[in-house]
């Protein structure tokens, strides 16, 4: 077993309640997100519905960028967080009790899922921009190590547990996805931040718009921000599980449960080993060095013909990934003053669930005009494209030492 070190951010009883609340939100809109659905294919029998549902929870985040980050800098996140946190369960409530008299219909899904992504769309940057606000500037990184093994356990334990629950009924997931948000409120409401003093500048296009003109301007946020777009854009092979699982490894549904765990389990444990052991030197390089692994390991991926190589390969995946994700996270919350974190976490999230949604649309295009195999491969050899052009075209990251130092 690993020793927790006395400087550990679990120490900390805000950083723990937000730890804490952070896993509930995120397992809890995991589970919302199977449960609905899965009621939505139920009443409507159709695929096309389930895509109008996905886009209702992610056309808020591209509508809200720019005001939600704008919000973030400008009131009290907690307070942004919590607000977020009792809607959410507020929706859940009235997704039990409208499933309860059975007068739920197709645009009523609609309409929640839709709220949900707004919230969520708020929710995402301030809680992000709170993270500095709570723990000391030496353990922003094994925070954000500790956060991002939390986001990983949600990951996999949310689908798991709202489908067992749904089995049951849609209603066993609403209630407790109802109750376990107003637990995570109740933690939220008791996380300290540092007193800040925030400048309530008007309102205006410029002010709307600082966080893309800081992400810009600082060379160092631009490179590690579009490096995760185009890297999992490229790189993103997840949405050719099936085909891999039916076609050429001829494994059936039990294989492809193994390799969507794969990548998540891998990151996990790697965030874990990130908490208790944080990166000390050559930050920079081993950015690059972890892009290369997720590259070489999803090429790995695309040719192996046996499942335990592909297992191992979706492992290292999902390690590589963290590691970057930790250090790209470290970086931009070091590198942004506390009154742009807001806006900048904004167009973070922005780019990366981009990236996520774009990636998989990108692969199942490239798939279908070459094949499984060479989309794959293709995928992971633009990834290590894209980490030497990154390496030439910003400098400033493959210098950086320390996060220290950044």
């Amino acid at each position: 077993m690993f020793k927790r070190s006395s400087d550990s951010v679990l120490n900390q009883p805000s950083y723990t309640n937000y730890w804490v609340s952070r896993i509930l939100s995120n397992t809890c809109f995991q589970m919302l997100s199977v449960a609905i659905g899965w009621q939505m294919y139920a009443l409507t029998h159709s695929a096309f519905s389930l895509g109008f549902v996905g886009l209702a929870q992610f056309l808020p985040m591209v509508v809200l960028t720019l005001v939600v980050g704008h919000v973030a800098d400008r009131f009290d996140r907690r307070v942004i967080t919590l607000l977020c946190l009792i809607v959410e369960a507020m929706i859940a409530a009235c997704l039990f009790a409208e499933t309860f008299v059975g007068a739920l219909e197709r645009f009523q899904i609609l309409l929640f899922a839709a709220g949900l992504g707004a919230c969520r769309a708020f929710e995402g940057p301030a809680s992000s921009a709170l993270l500095p606000q709570i723990v000391r500037q030496d353990l922003v990184q094994q925070a954000v190590a500790w956060t991002t093994s939390g986001g990983q356990a949600a990951q996999i334990l949310g689908p798991s547990l709202g489908g067992v629950l749904y089995s049951l009924g849609p209603n066993y997931v609403y209630s407790t996805v109802t109750v376990a948000l107003v637990v995570a409120s109740i933690l939220n409401g008791f996380i300290r931040v540092e007193k800040t003093i925030r400048v309530h500048k008007r309102v205006s296009m410029q002010s709307l718009f600082e966080g893309l003109v800081f992400v810009y301007r600082h060379k160092v946020i631009l490179g590690t921000i579009s490096l995760d777009l185009f890297a999992v854009l490229l790189g993103g092979a997840t949405a050719l599980l099936p085909i891999f699982a039916q076609d050429i490894l001829h494994t059936g549904a039990w294989g492809l449960g193994l390799m969507r765990s794969a990548p998540a389990v891998g990151a996990l444990l790697m965030s874990i080993v990130f908490a208790y052991y944080p990166l000390k030197k050559a930050v920079g390089m081993t950015l690059f060095g972890a892009l290369a692994v997720f590259g070489l390991a999803t090429m790995l991926f695309a040719v192996s013909t046996h499942l335990v190589v592909s297992l191992i390969a979706l492992f290292l995946v999902g390690a590589s990934d963290v590691v970057s994700v930790v250090i790209r996270s470290s970086l931009v919350q070091l590198q942004t003053p506390d009154e742009m974190r807001g806006r900048v976490n904004a167009v973070n999230s922005l780019f990366i669930g981009t990236s996520n949604q774009l990636g998989e649309f990108e692969s199942g295009m490239v798939a279908g005009f070459i094949g499984a195999v060479p989309a794959a491969l293709i995928g992971g050899l633009g990834t290590l494209v894209v980490a030497g052009i990154w390496m030439y075209l910003f400098p400033s990251i493959r210098r950086i030492r320390s996060l220290s130092e950044a």
